[in-house]
């Protein structure tokens, strides 16, 4: 499986705009938001904004780096053993 990222926009109603579409063979799996300064010590971390399938959580996690929200994405997809 490979994930593949997509820059874009999202109207947040907030200062939260930049935001990467992440793709796994072709289909939208998550939308991963960048916090704004307005999230205080938050600010630049990755908020998982919306998730499909087995990325959807009911506590919407934050990540460091795109790396981190890539590898937990990738975790979620992959089915239990």
């Amino acid at each position: 499986m490979s994930l593949h990222l997509q820059p874009a926009r999202v109207d947040t109603g907030s200062s939260d705009e930049e935001c990467e579409l992440v793709f796994a063979d072709s289909r939208l799996v998550a939308v991963l938001v960048r916090l704004s300064e307005e999230h205080g010590d938050e600010a630049g971390l990755w908020f998982l904004e919306a998730g499909f399938g087995r990325v959807d959580h009911p506590d919407p996690p934050t990540f460091a780096d795109l790396d981190a929200a890539l590898d937990w994405i990738a975790r979620q997809r992959t089915p239990a053993s």
